[in-house]
């Protein structure tokens, strides 16, 4: 098993790192295209919705790079965690929205003086698009494998 361990000889601890052996994983890249168009999809609608210019001002490529990106990602994420169930890529996604987006978000915020309803209409649309993918990526079986 991989990871950071704190560990005890004696009375006093030491800190150890053992390295993780990853598992190889095979991408769904049919779910993933899927995933990818849907999530920029959704922002579109939900930016429509909130009404800011945030997608126009980025650029309608680049924010589907990046849902892409993310995409592969989510998808990697739900099969090292062998999470290859939709409820299993719910939790892979909430989670990964609870442990980065919200956590980097909520920190430049505060720093930035942003209002709470601002964050919760931008990472709102990440939590909705991450948890769409991962029900997905988590739930989608190729034919035949």
């Amino acid at each position: 098993m991989g990871g950071l361990l704190l560990e005890f000889e004696g009375s006093s601890p030491h800190l150890s790192f053992r390295l993780a052996t990853l598992k190889t994983v095979r991408h769904n890249w049919f779910a993933i295209a899927v995933a990818t168009l849907l999530y920029f999809l959704l922002g579109g609608a939900w930016f429509e919705v909130f009404l800011p210019p945030w997608l126009g001002a980025m650029g309608y490529v680049w924010a589907l790079a990046a849902a892409l990106v993310l995409a592969i990602f989510m998808s990697w994420a739900v099969q090292v965690a062998d999470a290859q169930t939709v409820v299993g890529g719910l939790k892979v996604a909430a989670w990964t929205w609870f442990g980065v987006v919200l956590t980097t978000w909520s920190t430049e915020y505060a720093f930035e003086a942003r209002t709470v309803q601002l964050l919760v209409i931008n990472t709102g649309y990440c939590l909705v698009g991450m948890l769409l993918m991962g029900a997905i990526l988590g739930g989608w079986k190729k034919r035949g494998g």
